[in-house]
């Protein structure tokens, strides 16, 4: 019994370090991007993260539904599409809104799972590893536009590098610090999900809370402030899970 509770001491001791530091990162970034211009630069790459994740859950959700996810499209403005083609039958109204939501639900899942893995050095360094091998794959068998590829690809480098060589402690603060980041989209960019129009490279057209009004008739933003609250509710209960101490 005792050396069960000084191994779930550590744990939590390691995880509170862990979330400390990601939380004094991301700090660091967010000050210097409103103190230098060069920190517009650093936050740059974590927006492009952020809008992948949110890609890949529209076209994994399309996967997941028996569709086929044609390609996935990630520009330097931080914008993106994902693309699918499926016939959907007698769900298609059903089908098609569970689509364009599995996009706004990518980032809070995203950082659910992130930080349970968060919890320990080991199933962090795996859960790096596991997204290390599905961006690896995403870039070679859908990315669409060269810059997307080639950031895809960087990413998932970099990731299987801290998995399979970084410390303990550099994976698990890998873990946490990205699923801090997909919170903070949640928020950032929480605007998104009150928008009738989405802006692209490729031109305007409906957002995601629209496709899912016309899918289901509803106003979008209601379908915008129910993806709110189930993003708020995955980010509390992933926090909780990562942090027992959280009430």
């Amino acid at each position: 019994m005792a050396r069960r509770r000084a191994f779930a001491t550590t744990k939590a001791h390691g995880g509170l370090t862990a979330l400390i530091a990601a939380s004094a990162a991301t700090f660091a970034l967010y000050l210097s991007f409103h103190l230098f211009p060069e920190g517009r630069l650093l936050l740059w790459p974590l927006v492009l993260l952020s809008t992948l994740v949110h890609e890949l859950g529209h076209g994994l959700t399309a996967l997941l539904l028996g569709g086929e996810f044609t390609g996935l499209y990630i520009w330097p403005d931080a914008s993106g599409v994902a693309l699918y083609s499926a016939h959907f039958g007698t769900v298609r109204r059903a089908a098609v809104a569970a689509v364009a939501a599995g996009g706004l639900l990518g980032p809070p899942l995203f950082a659910y799972v992130l930080f349970v893995a968060g919890r320990h050095p080991l199933s962090a360094r795996r859960a790096l590893g596991v997204v290390a091998i599905v961006f690896m794959l995403v870039s070679l068998l859908w990315a669409r536009n060269l810059f997307g590829m080639l950031f895809i690809g960087a990413l998932a480098l970099a990731l299987g590098i801290v998995s399979l060589r970084g410390s303990s402690r550099l994976a698990q603060f890998g873990s946490v610090f990205v699923g801090v980041q997909m919170a903070l989209s949640v928020f950032s960019r929480g605007d998104y999900l009150f928008m009738r129009e989405a802006v692209t490279a490729q031109g305007i057209g409906p957002s995601d809370t629209s496709q899912i009004a016309q899918a289901q008739y509803l106003p979008f933003w209601f379908w915008g402030a129910l993806i709110a609250v189930l993003s708020t509710w995955l980010l509390w209960h992933g926090l909780r899970a990562f942090a027992p101490w959280v009430k």
